[in-house]
C-alpha cells in the first residue's frame, strides 16, 4: 500500500506543476478590422482579403473599426455605425469614369484604446471619388490619411491612429464584446480581475487537471479497498 501511495504522488506532483504552469489565454489583439457593407440593411460582412488587394465596386461602402477582438475572423468588433451608401455619399455627386465608395471610420471606446492611449477620435464617415480599380487601401489613403503600416504590410494606424503599436496582445479581462456595441460593465478592460485566478469562473486547464486528480485518487481508494477485501 505504502508503494501504490508513493507511486500515486509520483503522479499527482507533476500533474499539479503542469496546471499551475498552465498560461493564461489571451483574449485578442487591438488592431483596426476590415468589414464591408452587406446589403440594404446598413450590416457588415468581415472582411477576409487585405484591402491593398480588395477593390470595392461603385457603390459599396467600407468599414473600419478599432478594437480588441479575436484574431481575424467573423467575431471581431464591428463598426457601430450602419453601412448606408446613399446617406454618406449624398453629397458626393457621380462623375464619368469615377466610383464612389463611402467608408465609416470607427476609432473604438477608451476601453479599446487601453489605458495608457490617447482617447479615441469620434466616429467618422466619407465617401471617396476614385478611379474604378482603386483598392480599398487606396480609397483609405484618400479620406483618411496618414496610415501607418508595419514591415509585414499589417495596417496599423488610420489618420494618425493610434500613434504607437500595432496588433498587440491583449490579456484575457480587456477584450471588447465583439458585437459592435458598447461593451457592458463586466467585459470591460477594467475587469481585468476577471482573468484566472480572481474568482470569476473557474479556469479550463484547473478544472481539467482537478478531475485528472480526482480520478487518480479514486483509484487509489478502490486498490485500497481491494487489497483489504481480497
Amino acid at each position: 500500500m505504502r508503494r501504490w501511495a508513493r507511486g500515486l504522488v509520483a503522479v499527482l506532483v507533476p500533474l499539479l506543476l503542469l496546471v499551475a504552469a498552465a498560461p493564461a489565454e489571451a483574449a485578442g489583439y487591438r488592431y483596426w478590422s476590415f468589414w464591408r457593407g452587406s446589403g440594404t440593411d446598413g450590416g457588415w460582412a468581415y472582411q477576409q482579403a487585405g484591402p491593398a488587394i480588395a477593390v470595392p465596386p461603385d457603390g459599396t461602402v467600407d468599414g473600419w473599426r478599432f478594437a480588441v477582438s479575436p484574431d481575424g475572423g467573423r467575431q471581431a468588433t464591428k463598426p457601430r455605425a450602419e453601412a448606408r451608401f446613399d446617406v454618406i455619399c449624398a453629397a458626393t455627386p457621380p462623375q464619368e469614369g469615377r466610383k464612389r465608395v463611402a467608408v465609416v471610420l470607427d476609432f473604438g471606446t477608451a476601453e479599446d484604446a487601453g489605458s495608457s492611449a490617447a482617447a479615441p477620435p469620434g466616429q467618422r464617415t466619407a465617401c471617396a471619388s476614385v478611379a474604378p480599380r482603386a483598392t480599398s487601401a487606396e480609397v483609405l489613403a484618400v479620406v483618411a490619411p496618414p496610415l501607418r503600416y508595419d514591415s509585414n504590410g499589417l495596417l496599423c494606424a488610420i489618420a494618425g491612429y493610434p500613434q504607437a503599436g500595432c496588433g498587440e496582445q491583449v490579456e484575457a479581462g480587456a477584450a471588447a464584446q465583439p458585437n459592435g456595441s458598447p461593451e457592458p460593465a463586466e467585459h470591460r478592460s477594467n475587469a481585468a480581475g476577471k482573468a484566472a485566478g480572481s474568482g470569476a469562473g473557474p479556469d479550463v486547464g484547473l478544472v481539467t487537471g482537478g478531475a485528472l486528480i480526482a480520478a487518480l485518487a479514486a483509484g487509489a481508494v478502490w486498490q485500497t479497498r481491494r487489497r483489504r477485501n481480497p
